[in-house]
């Protein structure tokens, strides 16, 4: 990785639904789907999944700042979730699918809080806003199924995007064009 690329780790629910969003916008090298913030090294999805490891599904994206600033990514992290749930994201609910910023420096995490402090002022949403900002900690790669599954699963991807609630959620709340 080049000094100029950074990292970004985002949690927000099912992982498949977090990849296409960032997936080959301009500035973004590379976006992997994994686990972060649990205990256990090397987890597997079914450990994961039982909510005993504290891991949580999340995205980690290899960017270029200069292209695509952090700025950017938590705008656009921010409008595919529902921040006010902490219990899960909607169909899917434990606590491997809770939403989190994982901050990888001091700066990422005093923008991350200024993003959050912005969403909740603005009044989109009536309840407040839950999803944390925790220090990043060992992410690693979920399997090899799971990457990029939209591409590589399209039909059922499309169809839990909808059946989940996450695609109308976004578009009622960010409009049309987020809802991809």
């Amino acid at each position: 990785m080049e000094n100029k690329h950074q990292l970004a780790t985002f949690a927000g629910g099912c992982f498949w639904c977090m990849v296409k969003p960032f997936d080959e916008q301009p500035g973004i090298v590379r976006v992997v789907s994994g686990y972060t913030g649990g205990t256990v090294e090397n987890p597997t999805y079914q450990q994961v999944c039982s909510d005993t490891t504290g891991h949580y599904e999340a995205v980690q994206i290899t960017f270029d700042p200069e292209v695509f600033p952090y700025e950017k990514l938590l705008e656009l992290f921010w409008q595919q979730i529902d921040p006010t749930d902490p219990g899960g994201q909607f169909y899917d609910r434990g606590q491997s699918y809770q939403t989190a910023i994982f901050y990888h420096n001091e700066i990422q995490k005093e923008l991350a809080e200024k993003s959050k402090h912005f969403l909740e002022e603005s009044g989109r949403f009536s309840k407040p806003i839950v999803t944390p900002i925790l220090p990043a900690k060992a992410f690693y790669p979920a399997e090899e199924y799971h990457q990029h599954y939209y591409k590589k699963n399209r039909a059922h991807y499309e169809s839990y995007h909808i059946g989940s609630g996450r695609a109308g959620f976004i578009e009622r709340h960010w409009g049309d064009k987020h809802a991809k």
